[in-house]
């Protein structure tokens, strides 16, 4: 999933960011309340994880803002204030669900797949499975299989993996790959995108009758049927 972090503290961002991370999130971060409306607002994100005291624009300004839009955006509040007049304001104001600091990752992931698979009432759900031909994804228990053959998938492999499949028939450049999985917005001048393509097209491609991650020569990668 693409996450989007609107949290100004930097260790605690840094700690979410982490874990997100390695769970094979793509995640975009905002240190403010106007940056992160914006990036809200103008990006497809599949959830938003946002501070309730920001500096600029406060959490709840930012939520409300959203909601008045009409943006279904699944959001998951984070505050220090944990009674429950605060807990009830955050949730008229529009968020899905509300973690009170300091909490455990593991609680917070668990919350944000909770508020991402419920999606908004009257809203569409969000797809828990990917699939192109005859592969397929399940963004839940993040495995993929190809004609019902279960594929082995590193967490970079898995984050590369759904990004094509999101983008399946699409030709996909390098920078794109370098900012939606590595987070990189420099090129780095290595090989990395290589490797990892040449490991992800050996294990969804070998041994099965037709290739399906294709090299665009001077543009990038294609994944299709």
């Amino acid at each position: 999933m693409r996450i989007l972090l609107v949290e100004d503290d930097a260790h605690t961002a840094a700690f979410i960011a982490k874990g997100l991370r390695e769970d094979g999130h793509t995640v975009d971060q905002a240190a403010d309340g106007k940056q992160g409306l914006f990036l809200a607002s103008t990006e497809p994100f599949d959830a938003v994880v946002l501070d309730r005291m920001l500096p600029g624009l406060d959490g709840l300004t930012l939520l409300r803002t959203l909601r008045g839009a009409g943006n279904p955006l699944p959001v998951l509040l984070l505050t220090a204030l944990g009674d429950t007049d605060h807990r009830v304001e955050g949730l008229r104001a529009g968020a899905d669900d509300y973690l009170v600091k300091p909490f455990a990752y593991a609680e917070l992931s668990a919350r944000l797949d909770g508020i991402v698979r419920r999606g908004r009432g009257g809203g569409e759900r969000e797809p828990t499975r990917l699939q192109v031909g005859e592969l397929e994804l399940d963004l839940l228990s993040r495995e993929a299989r190809r004609e019902g053959r279960r594929i082995e998938l590193q967490p970079r492999e898995y984050r590369l993996l759904e990004y094509l499949m999101r983008h399946a028939g699409q030709v996909v450049t390098r920078t794109m790959l370098l900012e939606a999985v590595w987070d990189y917005h420099f090129d780095p001048q290595t090989n990395v995108i290589d490797v990892h393509i040449s490991r992800l097209r050996q294990k969804i491609d070998h041994g099965f009758a037709k290739p399906m991650l294709h090299t665009v020569r001077g543009a990038g990668y294609r994944l299709d049927e």
